[in-house]
């Protein structure tokens, strides 16, 4: 049934929600200081390519550069990816069938917001990342 969703999903917004996070990215890596952005960005990529069965965990190492980072992210990119997902997110809910994947944008918003100082893994071993 994951793969089913997967695979919907990449039609329906993962394909431009991914495109946005890598452009996101590539911008980040223009600057050296901004590459640990740049690398978060890609991982989040990946997670809005494919994002059933997989979910978002805080790392228990992360600490004050990250929450520092976090709030640089929020004010020149963050944002602009959470109101993709928003955006996204009601479009598809106005359909029966698009409400799963809907709900599925609404979840990735606090990661959009706040990638630093978290890790992507599979739900069958949600704690793996600890």
């Amino acid at each position: 049934m994951k793969f089913i969703l997967n695979v919907l999903w990449l039609v329906l917004s993962g394909f431009w929600l991914a495109l946005g996070y890598v452009f996101a990215g590539i911008i980040c890596c223009v600057l050296i200081i901004t590459i640990p952005f740049g690398i978060a960005s890609f991982r989040i990529a990946g997670y809005a390519l494919w994002p059933f069965g997989r979910t978002a965990v805080v790392r228990d190492d992360a600490g004050a550069g990250s929450a520092i980072g976090n709030v640089i992210w929020i004010i020149f990119a963050g944002w602009w990816l959470a109101l993709g997902h928003i955006i996204t997110g009601i479009a598809l809910c106005v359909t029966i069938i698009g409400i799963p994947f809907g709900i599925a944008n609404f979840k990735m918003i606090p990661i959009s917001l706040m990638p630093l100082g978290r890790d992507i893994v599979s739900t069958d071993e949600p704690f793996a990342a600890r």
